[in-house]
């Protein structure tokens, strides 16, 4: 299941009292005070973790507690710490306060990292307020209070390429063939329900990082079909595909789905819309020659003045030539860094 939003609860831990205590030692008729001070509370820490892709772990927890810390003990024994608390993430993941819909921090790289919560300071034990005047105190202070939040969490994949189209174009199938990712594959729109990621393996030990977004439709950024929940996974990319067939099965034409996709796009972002983008002509093994094969792209390219790739993922053909078109417009100016510890 893909989750990519979430509101969970934080508390980080408590910090333990302070001891009030005397020695009591043979032959020691008038111990001095001894007590300890109590352990600091753990903190709450977020962190993006390369090979996360999704929120599923916070579906069915909302409460996240970090571990308190130990009162202080007698003969000056200082409490245990509480635990940290480690919250794992996958990059790409923006959290928010969810009261004030601040932007708190964006780890968009793995590795990245935030003290969300702070552990409460332990007490003083009484041995602290012991003086010339006191020899005998009986004061202590008590561990200071956990810090709470409330957090929202929203994923934006992070991608080199960004796969986009009508529904049915052939996104899947496409990413499929050229990763080991195995995203639902059929012949009806809608197939793919959420993003899927797939790493692409070019020759020289090159890969690049692929996102199928679920398929656009005429009014998407207002919430129409799939809506805008699956928009924002192509913002963080570097560069979009845009995927065309020539003969659409719902009866429209490959230039009109090229620019409703094109209107949603920058009806949601005019800066989504600014990424660059290659144009690719999918199922050209459906065409009957390479002779109809080429005039469908001629005429593409000629509607658009840009180049424009042709591919059959079942065949196999241009699937090479795509990558090496994505690399030479990624190369070596990546967005996210080797998916590795």
């Amino acid at each position: 299941m893909f989750v990519d939003q979430a509101i969970i609860l934080i508390r980080s831990g408590r910090g333990g009292d302070g001891k009030a205590s005397f020695r009591r030692e043979k032959y020691i008729p008038k111990g001095g005070p001894d007590g300890g001070d109590g352990g600091r509370g753990g903190h709450v820490v977020i962190q993006a973790k390369a090979g996360l892709d999704t929120l599923l772990d916070f579906a069915g927890r909302h409460h996240w507690d970090a571990e308190d810390g130990q009162p202080g003990g007698s003969r000056q024994m200082h409490g245990r710490d509480g635990q940290d608390l480690l919250i794992a993430v996958p990059p790409g993941t923006l959290v928010y306060d969810d009261q004030t819909g601040e932007l708190i921090v964006d780890l968009d790289h793995p590795g990245a990292s935030l003290m969300l919560a702070e552990g409460g300071k332990g007490g003083l034990g009484n041995e602290h307020f012991k003086s010339s005047t006191n020899q005998t105190p009986t004061e202590f202070t008590p561990g200071e209070q956990p810090v709470e939040r409330r957090l929202r969490l929203e994923l934006k994949l992070i991608a080199d390429v960004g796969l986009i189209g009508k529904p049915n174009a052939g996104k899947s199938t496409l990413l499929s063939r050229i990763s080991r990712a195995r995203p639902k594959i059929a012949d009806y729109p809608f197939t793919t329900l959420e993003p899927n990621l797939g790493i692409a393996e070019l020759s020289g030990h090159r890969r690049l990082v692929v996102a199928d977004i679920p398929g656009l439709i005429e009014g998407a950024h207002r919430g129409l079909g799939l809506g805008t929940r699956f928009l924002r996974h192509i913002e963080r990319t570097r560069l979009l595909v845009h995927l065309l067939e020539w003969e659409p099965t719902d009866g429209s034409t490959a230039m009109e789905n090229y620019r409703v996709i094109r209107t949603e796009l920058a009806s949601y972002s005019p800066a989504l819309a600014a990424k660059p983008e290659l144009v690719v002509l999918t199922k050209i093994d459906l065409l009957a020659n390479e002779t109809d094969r080429r005039l469908a792209c001629d005429m593409i390219q000629q509607e658009l003045g840009i180049p424009v790739l042709a591919l059959s993922s079942i065949s196999g053909q241009g699937l090479t030539e795509l990558l090496e078109a994505c690399w030479q417009q990624v190369g070596q100016d990546r967005l996210t860094p080797t998916w590795s510890e």
